[in-house]
């Protein structure tokens, strides 16, 4: 699921799930009332004009709609804007409709941007409603509290159905959170891959990825500064996350306090 309107960087979970459908032969399943969820006036339907005659318009909706993957196994796919009004009543639309199709995971795509240089491979972040499926991903360590999306609301609706929900977010280097980051893309469909047991062809995007990389090189290598920029992002990842001494875990609580105390009575 991706629900347009929330935080997606780069278009990361809009350009997932749109190759998604474009692989798909789908066949809809439900379409949700836009007169009860959408502001019209913030989502204007469009108007098709042909020789100065009105051909009609285009409304946005939010539907479901049933495909396959790679191997035929079933997927639901639920996308649309995201609602304006009504979240409880959506969310408990939704849930219904996974508890009677007999939905066993409900995987979220969206990106957000991050202090991560574009030379590195994309990683993902994990909202999950059980931390086992997190830790498969990896999360934002620590307590935080940030503005919901709908997909937080979907999340814990059905967890509390009993259909096991986690969020994949991208982290877009922050430097390019404006512009079609193909990447991002590419590393939620694998881990959508990886997470739900689907298989998931990504070699067109992954073209599209190579290309925007090489394009933000370029506009890189014109900027002494920005070099630095992307430099400085490269050691803060390498020695944060990809650990390239091989140091050991970091010692819990207890250990500093124990280490510190000897220290003081110049034991070492």
């Amino acid at each position: 699921m991706h629900l347009e309107g929330w935080v997606d960087a780069g278009l990361g979970g809009t350009t997932a799930l749109a190759a998604l459908l474009e692989a798909n032969d789908t066949e809809p399943v439900a379409t949700f009332d836009g007169e009860e969820l959408l502001d019209m006036r913030a989502r204007r339907p469009i108007l098709h004009i042909e020789n100065g005659q009105h051909r009609g318009l285009t409304w946005r909706e939010i539907s479901m709609a049933l495909g396959t993957d790679g191997a035929g196994n079933d997927v639901l796919f639920l996308a649309g804007p995201e609602p304006d009004f009504r979240w409880r009543a959506f969310c408990a639309e939704v849930t219904e409709l996974c508890v009677e199709l007999g939905v066993r995971l409900a995987v979220g795509l969206g990106a957000f941007p991050a202090p991560a240089p574009h030379t590195r491979a994309v990683r993902l972040a994990a909202t999950a409603s059980d931390e086992s499926l997190a830790a498969g991903i990896g999360f934002v360590p620590g307590s935080i509290q940030v503005p919901a999306g709908i997909q937080a609301a979907l999340e814990q609706s059905l967890a509390a159905a009993g259909i096991p929900a986690i969020g994949l977010w991208a982290r877009v280097p922050h430097y390019v959170a404006g512009l079609p980051y193909p990447a991002a893309s590419v590393a939620l469909l694998a881990g959508l891959a990886s997470t739900a047991g689907l298989t998931v062809d990504t070699t067109a995007l992954q073209g599209a990825a190579d290309l925007a990389i090489q394009r933000v090189d370029a506009l890189i290598s014109n900027s002494t500064e920005h070099q630095e920029m992307v430099r400085k992002l490269e050691h803060q990842l390498d020695t944060t996350e990809g650990n390239p001494l091989q140091l050991g875990e970091i010692p819990s609580g207890d250990e500093i306090a124990a280490e510190l105390e000897r220290f003081l009575r110049g034991e070492g």
